[in-house]
């Protein structure tokens, strides 16, 4: 085999292993002009340390374009967050759903192999309510913020896309937040320009 052959050949196969990169679970349904993306969480997401109008999902209806309903529910956990998820997706029915939960697990010192299984099952069921869901991974809270392991650890189980990093970054940074585990309205600014960043990058807008 000549050398132009063997250096084609290599060339394919790179393209071909890159293409096979490329699934379905890194991409997300467009979203129609009159989509509803349901944000569902705790204080995160519902906007404590901001006016309600700079929460993440009322900067992200703006952002976006698509009707954005906020479902946060300040100091809920992730067990009632499951049990309160079916209710609020049968009322919404939201087209994409953007979930960021579990903080106050990590707060309150909960047994994280629970947390973990609770946001799998609210991602299990949202997929097989044919709903395509973004995950958002919360810090372990410290003198050093990192996002906790277990979102990453879902995401690589359930297949969905995550943003790691925002909130950590957020919160570690004085300029961004209110007090020590929530945003002030510039860092939720900042969250949803994250979120709608990944929404473009895989073709949900």
């Amino acid at each position: 085999m000549s050398a132009y052959k063997r250096v084609l050949g290599a060339a394919v196969l790179v393209g071909t292993l890159l293409t096979g990169c490329s699934s379905s679970t890194d991409s997300l349904p467009r979203l129609a002009s009159d989509a509803v993306i349901l944000a569902f969480g705790d204080s995160l997401t519902f906007g404590t340390g901001a006016n309600s109008d700079q929460s993440y999902p009322a900067v992200l209806e703006n952002l976006s374009g698509r009707t954005v309903i906020n479902a946060g529910n300040p100091g809920e956990v992730s067990a009632d967050g499951l049990r309160r998820l079916p209710g609020e997706v049968d009322a919404q029915e939201p087209d994409l759903v953007v979930l960021c939960h579990g903080g106050n697990d990590i707060l309150r010192k909960f047994d994280r192999a629970q947390t973990r299984e609770n946001l799998t099952a609210m991602i299990e069921y949202l997929h097989d309510s044919e709903i395509p869901v973004v995950l958002i991974g919360v810090p372990d809270f410290g003198l050093f913020l990192n996002t906790a392991d277990m979102y990453l650890e879902v995401a690589d189980d359930t297949g969905v896309i995550i943003e790691e990093d925002i909130i950590a970054d957020l919160l570690s940074d004085n300029q961004f937040k209110s007090d020590q585990v929530h945003p002030n309205a510039a860092g939720y600014e900042r969250l949803a320009e994250s979120i709608q960043t990944l929404l473009e990058q895989h073709g949900a807008l």
